[in-house]
């Protein structure tokens, strides 16, 4: 038998949340301040792109709670930096078991810092006004429940069609919708929960 879970949940501090938080520090700060809240900028967004392709196949607490070990691998996410990074730098983060060890994933993200390179070499805010470009207009009302919740859309397909086409890797429609959530470009809160949009 399948148990649904309640689409909002109040916290010991009488906040109501989205019902996935759950009952983790990291995870509630993350929701009440990050996920959902417009994310803007070249490096910030290719560091939200290079943690949602580590998180494929696993939970994003994991990648949440290994991000500031992520950003000491990764240089900040500062995608020259990143772009520049060898085959040394792979078979080093390869060891480093702060992070996660997937070689095709850490290939990938110095593979797509050097497409981001090439993008927003050409025009800062480049990549930025790319992804968010794929954003929907905000919905009239919040969602009415977790059920509600998509886990791909029209939008977060033709946006990984987009930068498949220019190369970039781990970038599949989930991904990238899962990546519109964190990011701002849709609201999921649902209704009920003290985020919702009203």
């Amino acid at each position: 038998m399948t148990v649904e879970r309640a689409s909002v949940v109040v916290g010991d501090d009488g906040v109501a949340r989205c019902g996935w938080v759950g009952t983790d520090a990291e995870y509630l700060r993350y929701h009440d301040e990050e996920w959902g809240t417009p994310l803007h900028g070249d490096r910030a967004l290719f560091e939200k792109l290079s943690l949602e392709g580590f998180q494929a196949g696993l939970s994003w607490i994991t990648i949440l709670r290994r991000r500031p070990a992520f950003r000491a691998a990764f240089h900040a996410f500062d995608p020259t930096r990143v772009a520049s990074m060898d085959g040394g730098d792979v078979e080093r983060l390869m060891q480093d078991t702060s992070i996660i060890r997937n070689r095709a994933k850490i290939e990938a993200t110095i593979s797509n810092a050097a497409i981001t390179v090439e993008i927003t070499g050409q025009r800062e805010g480049a990549l930025d006004e790319l992804m968010w470009g794929f954003a929907p207009p905000p919905r009239a009302a919040p969602l009415a429940s977790l059920s509600d919740v998509p886990a791909v859309t029209d939008q977060s397909t033709a946006m990984s069609k987009a930068l498949r086409t220019l190369g970039y890797r781990f970038v599949g429609p989930t991904t990238l919708y899962a990546l519109m959530q964190s990011s701002g470009m849709v609201d999921d809160h649902v209704a009920g929960c003290a985020r919702a949009a009203r």
